[in-house]
């Protein structure tokens, strides 16, 4: 059974940093195309950064030189290092893996950035 369980999240004030993890089981992570989204309250699902199974990695325009995705040799965990947080960073953030026929998605860890 594939389960995606992310970590790392809480209160942060602005400027601050938090590191996300997402680790898998019943996958390895570095043979997938792996993604983090964010959804804030009230607003769409939306694309934060992905590594390829190539370890490539992309950011949105939004989060570009302030966020980092990494993953772990031994194929189980993905981070994603948050720095320079923004008030409008705030969101439940989640980690995904394209499987090919299908998404499979974490529950999502919260993140909250304030004063």
């Amino acid at each position: 059974q594939v389960q995606l369980v992310e970590s790392g999240g809480g209160l942060v004030q602005p400027g601050g940093s938090l590191r996300l993890s997402c680790a898998a089981s019943g996958l390895i992570i570095s043979i997938y195309n792996m993604g983090w989204y964010r959804q804030a309250p009230g607003k769409e699902r939306e694309w934060v950064a992905k590594i390829t199974r190539a370890g490539t990695t992309n950011y949105a325009d939004n989060v570009k030189g302030r966020f980092t995705v990494s993953r772990d040799n031994d194929g189980r965990t993905v981070y994603l290092q948050m720095n320079t947080l923004k008030p409008e960073d705030t969101a439940v953030y989640l980690c995904a893996a394209d499987l090919g026929q299908r998404i499979q998605w974490g529950q999502g860890t919260q993140v909250t950035v304030s004063s």
